[in-house]
């Protein structure tokens, strides 16, 4: 199953020294059943992006727990997608959420997606009111849509290395 792990830089780093990356909480998201019929229409690849667009939104709940010098360094959505066996659905939790049965090793990685030094200022924004806009509040809802109107980036998993000493 393809998965889409949200991540911020500093997972990003561990993943390359550890070769690994250890989904917090073994939450990621995926094309799954209960997603598919929450869509009136779409093809794989348009819920498959659905997917991921969840998880770079969960990226913002994961860099607004982050330290105030990290976040400042590096202020960037980050998600992994990766091809998995044992990923459990959790539709309780929401449509595409599904739980890993543990770390993913880096050659199992597909992509690597990353926000652009463009998008960080919108991503700090909206890092500070992710909680506010899921609540429904119209202008945390706005500065939200302001950072989700950058396309992360696409990186191969050998490009890790090169991509992080860049930052």
């Amino acid at each position: 199953m393809r998965v889409y792990v949200p991540a911020t830089v500093a997972m990003l780093r561990a993943l390359n020294s550890d070769g690994e990356l250890a989904a917090v909480g073994n939450t990621a998201f995926a094309l799954t059943p209960a997603l598919r019929e929450s869509y009136a229409t779409g093809g794989d690849e348009e819920l498959e992006y659905a997917a991921m667009l969840d998880a770079a939104r969960a990226s913002l709940r994961l860099l607004n727990a982050e330290s105030a010098d990290e976040l400042a360094a590096f202020a960037r959505r980050a998600v992994v997608s990766a091809d998995v066996d044992g990923a459990v659905l959790r539709p309780d939790l929401d449509y595409s959420v599904v739980k890993l049965a543990g770390p993913i090793p880096l050659k199992v990685i597909a992509a690597i997606h990353l926000d652009t030094e463009d998008a960080e200022a919108a991503v700090r924004a909206a890092a500070a009111v992710v909680d506010a806009a899921d609540l429904g509040d119209p202008d945390a809802e706005f500065v939200l849509g302001d950072a989700e109107d950058h396309e992360l980036a696409w990186y191969a998993p050998q490009e890790l290395p090169f991509l992080l000493e860049l930052l």
